[in-house]
């Protein structure tokens, strides 16, 4: 496929930035770089337009580094509180991703931070506090406060069985006769009676 090398005058992510000169393809400088205003042809005429470009550049340039130097500031001293569901041994279900922390970020304190500035070696996977480094600039890095915090309830299971071992509920149980027992022992209690009646029958004969 045939390049051709153009002029660019904005700011594309894995191209390069205003004033840059790259060759790209020319179907691809023709049907889109051109007709979107990304791109200029390389001429002598578009060259004198450069050191406008190179202004330009440095100027946005500028505007960022301030813009991110702020930010870093400011969220340093912020603490994202992300809630998760736990099993019993307290271990999260899944992980809490870099995305997660953007979503957070959003929600929380109306922050917009693309996911990729929040540098994660490893997903998240238990509970606490840690620190995340971000990068937000290539020359701008800083730190946010994660704290990971379980939603799932105390196991009523566990409770019951922590209940039984205190003795009370358990207690009563133990000492109460059944009601099979508890009928069973009045008719008990007579028949032991009639011979001790007969026996004072006898004596007075």
């Amino acid at each position: 496929m045939p390049k051709t090398e153009v002029i660019l005058t904005h700011n594309i992510v894995g191209l390069g930035a205003e004033s840059d000169q790259v060759k790209v393809a020319a179907g691809y400088a023709r049907n889109y770089l051109y007709p979107q205003g990304l791109a200029i042809p390389v001429t002598g005429t578009n060259k004198r337009r450069l050191e406008v470009l190179r202004q330009r550049r440095a100027e946005r340039e500028a505007h960022e580094f301030n813009t991110m130097s702020e930010l870093a500031k400011s969220i340093s001293k912020l603490t994202a509180v992300i809630k998760v569901k736990t099993g019993e041994d307290g271990k999260l279900f899944g992980s809490v991703t870099s995305g997660a922390i953007a979503d957070e970020l959003k929600h929380q304190f109306d922050i917009t931070l693309d996911k990729k500035k929040i540098h994660l070696e490893n997903p998240i996977r238990t509970l606490g506090e840690q620190e995340i480094e971000l990068r937000l600039h290539p020359e701008v890095t800083s730190s946010l406060k994660v704290r990971i915090e379980s939603i799932t309830p105390v196991s009523q299971t566990a409770e019951g069985a922590e209940g039984g071992r205190d003795g009370a509920p358990r207690t009563e149980k133990r000492h109460r006769r059944p009601a099979a027992e508890e009928k069973a022992a009045p008719v008990a209690e007579a028949k032991a009676e009639k011979p001790a009646k007969g026996g004072k029958a006898a004596k007075g004969k």
